[in-house]
């Protein structure tokens, strides 16, 4: 399948220098795009498209909060998440090239939306976690104009809190995450399945301190794809933190480079349709190494994942799973 990437300047607007989530880390994450990756100038997404997310309230608050902010200053939602005066408007256009990939995996094109501010922890009424609104919930809240069923699968280090929250009473949306057991914002147990419709469609693998490769591939392998291929959705589109490298300073993960290939490779493998990638987390040296290996594995090339045997514990919450113990009623 052909693949491109949607990114562009605009995003430096939103930006707090020395701040984990800044500029900086998405020029470094670009130094891994293929020079012949087919780029896309993004377009905004608008307050409508957020309202299917996000209250009015919310969306009300961001833009007269951002328009308060004094020009050339850095003002504090809360003590991690910021914005400036031109915060919205690289939002919008964050949530907008989020659509721009899903619609782009609709029409059969392997498509990453590398924007910030990222998305995954805001809910539909706080912004959160560095992100203000939730790039990924809005595409796929916007895919299901176009299809019955939408599958989101985060990697990123932290639970995606924001994103589950979203669709938690919804069975057409699939939301699968694994990332580090305890961390930031502290949701994401395996007892969080969704509730009404949606019981079941909410599939959390919260996994240990120094996991590796290997743990992540087994939950994929004997969790995520099964589940993936039964819920058969129309388009997958992924939640890629890369904050899970064995660099990053704000996990324990090890993840190397490549492990983010080979997860890439094996959700593309598993789904008949084209990937929509969104980047949410991710700070350290080796992001543009993931950022690389991930669009190797889009354009055919497979990884084998690193680190030896998964943990213990990782094989017992696969365990529980595959028990029936967390069962997703598909």
């Amino acid at each position: 399948m052909p693949c491109s990437v949607v990114t562009g300047d605009l995003f430096a607007g939103h930006d707090a220098p020395g701040h984990p989530e800044s500029q900086a880390r998405l020029d470094a994450a670009l130094a891994g795009v293929p020079d012949d990756a087919h780029r896309i100038v993004p377009e905004p997404a608008t307050p409508s498209d957020l309202a299917l997310v996000h209250t009015k309230r919310h969306i009300d608050r961001i833009r007269s909060f951002c328009r308060e902010c004094p020009p050339g200053r850095v003002c504090f939602l809360d003590p991690d998440t910021y914005v400036t005066s031109r915060s919205f408007d690289a939002a919008l256009y964050a949530a907008g090239a989020a659509w721009q990939a899903v619609e782009r995996a609709l029409s059969g094109e392997h498509c990453f939306a590398l924007v910030r501010p990222p998305g995954h922890h805001a809910t539909p009424d706080r912004a959160m976690g560095f992100c203000l609104f939730n790039n990924a919930a809005v595409a796929a809240a916007r895919a299901l104009r176009e299809v019955d069923r939408v599958a989101v699968v985060d990697w990123d280090l932290h639970h995606g809190n924001g994103t589950q929250a979203a669709f938690y009473t919804s069975d057409r949306v699939l939301y699968c995450s694994v990332h580090q057991a305890g961390t930031f914002p502290g949701t994401g147990w395996p007892d969080e399945r969704g509730a009404g419709p949606g019981e079941g469609y909410t599939v959390n693998a919260p996994l240990a301190a120094g996991s590796t490769g290997a743990d992540y591939a087994l939950v994929f392998r004997e969790v995520f794809l099964p589940v993936l291929r039964r819920f058969d959705p129309g388009v997958v589109a992924v939640s890629a933190g890369q904050d899970a490298l064995f660099d990053d300073p704000l996990g324990s993960i090890r993840l190397r480079p490549e492990d983010f290939g080979a997860l890439t490779g094996m959700i593309v493998d598993a789904s008949p349709a084209a990937l929509a990638l969104v980047l949410e987390g991710g700070y350290g040296r080796s992001h543009a190494g993931a950022i690389g290996a991930i669009f190797a594995a889009l354009n055919g090339v497979r990884f084998k994942p690193a680190g030896g045997e998964a943990k213990a514990s990782t094989r017992d919450l696969v365990e529980a799973y595959a028990n029936g113990r967390h069962a997703v009623p598909l």
